[in-house]
Protein backbone atom coordinates (compact mmCIF):
# COMPACT_ATOMS: atom_id res chain seq x y z
CA UNK A 1 0.00 0.00 0.00
CA UNK A 2 1.47 3.62 -1.21
CA UNK A 3 1.00 6.56 1.11
CA UNK A 4 -0.74 9.53 -0.15
CA UNK A 5 1.34 12.21 0.71
CA UNK A 6 -0.72 15.58 1.06
CA UNK A 7 0.57 18.83 1.52
CA UNK A 8 -0.83 19.36 4.75
CA UNK A 9 1.00 16.29 5.64
CA UNK A 10 4.31 17.58 4.57
CA UNK A 11 3.82 20.58 6.36
CA UNK A 12 2.29 19.13 9.97
CA UNK A 13 5.95 16.77 9.67
CA UNK A 14 8.15 19.88 9.27
CA UNK A 15 6.45 21.79 12.11
CA UNK A 16 6.71 18.61 14.18
CA UNK A 17 10.18 18.81 12.89
CA UNK A 18 10.99 22.17 13.96
CA UNK A 19 9.48 21.58 17.35
CA UNK A 20 11.96 18.57 17.87
CA UNK A 21 14.93 20.39 16.47
CA UNK A 22 13.95 23.68 18.84
CA UNK A 23 14.07 21.55 22.10
CA UNK A 24 17.05 20.25 20.68
CA UNK A 25 18.89 23.62 20.82
CA UNK A 26 17.71 24.18 23.91
CA UNK A 27 18.87 21.02 25.54
CA UNK A 28 22.43 22.02 23.47
CA UNK A 29 21.81 25.45 25.30
CA UNK A 30 21.39 24.33 28.89
CA UNK A 31 24.41 21.96 28.43
CA UNK A 32 26.68 24.74 28.35
CA UNK A 33 25.42 25.91 31.73
CA UNK A 34 26.08 22.74 33.01
CA UNK A 35 28.56 20.07 34.05
CA UNK A 36 29.12 17.04 34.69
CA UNK A 37 26.50 14.05 34.55
CA UNK A 38 23.92 16.74 33.67
CA UNK A 39 26.01 18.33 30.58
CA UNK A 40 26.54 15.26 28.85
CA UNK A 41 22.80 13.79 29.31
CA UNK A 42 21.70 17.76 28.60
CA UNK A 43 23.72 16.94 25.16
CA UNK A 44 22.44 13.18 24.22
CA UNK A 45 19.07 14.82 24.93
CA UNK A 46 20.16 17.77 22.50
CA UNK A 47 21.42 14.77 19.63
CA UNK A 48 18.32 12.78 19.95
CA UNK A 49 15.68 15.71 19.81
CA UNK A 50 17.66 17.07 16.45
CA UNK A 51 17.79 13.34 15.13
CA UNK A 52 13.97 12.95 15.68
CA UNK A 53 13.30 15.90 14.24
CA UNK A 54 15.24 15.54 11.07
CA UNK A 55 13.28 11.61 11.29
CA UNK A 56 10.00 13.72 10.36
CA UNK A 57 11.89 15.32 7.80
CA UNK A 58 11.99 11.94 6.05
CA UNK A 59 9.08 10.78 6.84
CA UNK A 60 7.18 13.65 4.86
CA UNK A 61 8.77 11.97 2.30
CA UNK A 62 8.05 8.86 2.83
CA UNK A 63 4.19 9.04 3.90
CA UNK A 64 3.94 7.30 7.11
CA UNK A 65 6.49 7.06 10.46
CA UNK A 66 6.64 2.99 10.32
CA UNK A 67 7.77 2.94 6.84
CA UNK A 68 10.08 1.88 5.26
CA UNK A 69 11.24 -0.03 8.14
CA UNK A 70 14.65 1.41 8.72
CA UNK A 71 12.77 4.95 9.14
CA UNK A 72 10.53 3.10 12.19
CA UNK A 73 13.78 1.75 14.07
CA UNK A 74 15.18 5.11 13.51
CA UNK A 75 11.89 6.52 15.82
CA UNK A 76 11.92 3.69 17.55
CA UNK A 77 15.84 4.26 19.00
CA UNK A 78 15.00 7.96 19.61
CA UNK A 79 12.04 6.89 21.96
CA UNK A 80 14.48 4.52 24.00
CA UNK A 81 16.67 7.32 24.26
CA UNK A 82 13.67 9.30 25.81
CA UNK A 83 13.01 6.95 28.19
CA UNK A 84 16.10 6.34 28.82
CA UNK A 85 17.14 10.23 30.07
CA UNK A 86 13.64 10.38 31.73
CA UNK A 87 14.52 7.36 34.12
CA UNK A 88 17.63 8.88 34.69
CA UNK A 89 16.63 11.95 35.64
CA UNK A 90 13.84 10.74 37.97
CA UNK A 91 16.23 8.65 39.58
CA UNK A 92 18.93 11.37 40.10
CA UNK A 93 15.90 13.81 41.04
CA UNK A 94 14.88 11.28 43.67
CA UNK A 95 18.51 11.04 44.83
CA UNK A 96 18.52 14.47 45.78
CA UNK A 97 20.52 15.77 42.93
Amino acid sequence: MLAVITRAFQISNYIEAGLWITIGMGFAMAALRHRGITRRQCLIAAVDFVLFGISDLVESTTGAWYHPLWLLIWKGACLLVFAWLLIKYLQRRRAGH
